[in-house]
């Protein structure tokens, strides 16, 4: 790892006080030389109390802005800040902060611009509930297609961007469910993607942004805005 490169780890969080102190913990453990920012949107627990007792800053957003908001107010903090790299990573401990150093490393070494951690890469695959797998299997299948690259695991949340990168999100995010759709984007702009196996938990804290209620909801909406993005001017174009 290239201890010269700045790096930001960027937690969004909502309503995690019962993770979010063990996911900093754990992340300082592994990474002492990066910095954390805890993105706490809009959360009526203690998760802001409990990020700043464990040393990570913290941005309070007035009110919940969902996860595409607050990632978007970490990139603009992380660009603004001058960060070389930064990483998302859930709060709710589902993302094992110890496999953060696999993401930069190959963000590194293999000379890309965005490393995606990916539930259903090597042998140890991740089993979520039938509906969520079905709308996965739709979107990388889609997605897949987009980009011209095999991409298993469009949903993850768990990335690591370099700084290009970092600036194109700090000028447009997608919102509500944006991981899908921010993979078309950045394809759109020329970026190049990799994906590497990673092992995740399931969740057992805080509030969950997608409920299985939504699934088929939030696929067609997704679906919609991605080919929405096909068809209208780039948001961000890097130069």
């Amino acid at each position: 790892m290239n201890l010269a490169k700045k790096i930001l780890i960027i937690i969004p969080a909502y309503n995690e006080a019962n993770a979010v102190g063990k996911v900093i913990n754990k992340t300082w453990q592994i990474l002492p030389f990066a910095d954390i920012l805890v993105v706490n949107d809009g959360s009526i627990d203690a998760t802001s109390e409990i990020s700043r007792q464990e040393g990570a800053m913290v941005l309070d957003l007035p009110y919940n802005l969902g996860i595409g908001g607050a990632m978007q107010t970490g990139y603009k903090f992380a660009y603004r800040r001058g960060y070389d790299l930064a990483v998302q990573c859930d709060g709710d401990g589902q993302h094992h902060p110890s496999q953060i150093k696999s993401l930069i490393d190959t963000l590194i070494n293999d000379n890309v611009d965005v490393v995606i951690g990916s539930r259903y890469l090597g042998t140890r695959k991740f089993r979520s509930s039938i509906a969520r797998r079905a709308g996965m299997f739709v979107f990388s299948k889609v997605i897949s297609l987009i980009v011209r690259q095999r991409l298993t695991d469009t949903t993850s949340g768990f990335r690591a961007v370099n700084r290009p990168v970092i600036e194109s999100f700090s000028h447009y995010y997608p919102c509500d469910y944006p991981e899908p759709e921010a993979i078309v984007l950045l394809h759109r702009e020329g970026f190049s993607i990799k994906e590497i196996a990673v092992s995740m938990s399931s969740r057992k804290n805080g509030d969950s942004s997608i409920t299985i209620s939504k699934s088929v909801y939030y696929m067609l909406k997704v679906l919609i805005a991605i080919f929405i993005d096909l068809c209208k001017e780039i948001p961000y174009r890097k130069s």
